[in-house]
């Protein structure tokens, strides 16, 4: 018996070493063939709420609806809302979303410190353009004469070259990127007023049917929102084109800002490297009016120095 015992002692621990190597080349093998297919990468989840420019809004949920019917994206859920860069930027400096829209730079709204905890991602241009109802014959404007109509200085149509008809306004909150941009580079230092009897809206899309329905009234509108139902105005003997934007010679345009507050989340990360790429870029910044980054020729800081790349 005691001559066996060394001996059944060493078979034990070879069957003890065989099961361990079994068990590691088990687990070895079940992670290799996960890998190996492609299942070890988890598909995201949760979701995604941008908040803000109107002037934006088209683009971001037309991106939006094509990352959620993307298979890698489908269960992360894109929600997109308006109500103005103002309203964008102190939705997502506050934390009630996890994007802000902007058409202007977050320090132009916000108090420094609050801006400063904002990363900026750049998606595209957009440029604006003061637009008429299609009856207004006047189809270019200098900048003192828009300074005049906006300022209430002049009040009929006849006094720049066209009918006799009341001029009405229609103008965005003090709220809105669109308006910022528009006062701060069609305007220059001018800014609108809120004059009695002019309307006030929240959306472009709003003021876009307005001025196509009432006579004689004039906005201004992204190049993203023009259709036929509206007539676009030159600047200075300059058409809002994407050519004229890109080469600076246009100046009425803005970034279009996509906030976060800190580096973003892993989901809201993807979203905004869906909306740079080429797919995005080449397909839906062109098609809906907007002008990839990429194009420009110049570029523009927060204080409006534009400098040639």
């Amino acid at each position: 018996m005691k001559k066996k015992l060394p001996f059944m002692l060493t078979i034990l621990a070879l069957m003890l070493t065989l099961a361990a190597c079994g068990s590691n080349n088990d687990a070895s093998g079940t992670g290799g063939s996960s890998e190996a297919g492609g299942e070890t990468e988890s598909k995201l989840s949760g979701s995604v709420l941008a908040v803000g420019s109107t002037a934006m809004q088209p683009l971001v949920e037309q991106v939006g609806q094509k990352f959620m019917a993307d298979d890698k994206y489908k269960e992360v859920t894109v929600q997109v809302q308006g109500g103005g860069s103002g309203t964008g930027l102190t939705q997502v400096s506050e934390g009630q979303s996890d994007i802000g829209n902007s058409d202007v730079f977050g320090e132009e709204k916000l108090d420094a410190d609050k801006a400063k905890e904002l990363v900026d991602h750049q998606v595209a241009v957009v440029a604006m353009t003061a637009v008429v109802n299609p009856g207004v014959s006047v189809d270019d404007l200098t900048k003192e004469q828009l300074v005049d109509i906006f300022t209430g200085k002049v009040t009929n149509w006849k006094d720049l070259g066209g009918e006799d008809q009341k001029i009405v306004i229609v103008n965005r909150p003090a709220s809105s990127g669109t308006r910022a941009t528009f006062e701060k580079f069609a305007l220059g230092e001018s800014k609108l007023a809120d004059l009695e009897g002019s309307i006030q809206e929240d959306s472009s899309g709003t003021v876009r049917k307005l001025v196509a329905e009432t006579p004689g009234a004039i906005g201004y509108l992204a190049l993203s929102y023009l259709d036929d139902s509206v007539k676009t105005v030159k600047y200075a003997g300059v058409e809002a084109t994407v050519e004229n934007v890109e080469k600076g010679e246009y100046p009425v345009w803005a970034y279009q800002h996509m906030y976060t507050k800190g580096e973003p989340s892993e989901t809201v990360k993807a979203f905004l490297d869906y909306m740079l790429s080429p797919e995005v870029q080449e397909s839906d910044v062109v098609e809906l009016g907007y002008i990839p980054v990429s194009g420009m020729q110049v570029t523009r800081d927060a204080e409006g120095n534009v400098t040639q790349k």
